[in-house]
């Protein structure tokens, strides 16, 4: 599990696996999807749903782009060598 969601030596925001950040994206989406539609009847957990998201997306949503783009780079790297 380590080596699908850690951090890539290369990149500040990148991922080892394209998978790994994809799998990080989707959970970080659907916490904050789940803490804006319940944020009305349950506030205290869509605070935590969302503070769970920033902690899977590693910061923002824009955190979350760059480190795609780091971890694409980083593969089209490792194909051109």
């Amino acid at each position: 599990m380590k080596q699908l969601l850690g951090k890539s030596p290369s990149g500040l925001f990148a991922t080892q696996t394209l998978t790994g950040h994809m799998i990080r994206g989707a959970v970080a989406f659907f916490l904050l999807y789940f803490a804006i539609s319940h944020q009305h009847v349950h506030p205290a957990t869509s605070l935590v749903a969302g503070l769970l998201a920033l902690v899977a997306m590693r910061g923002c949503p824009v955190c979350w782009t760059i480190g795609l783009v780091e971890t694409i780079r980083q593969y089209r790297w490792v194909a051109r060598t």
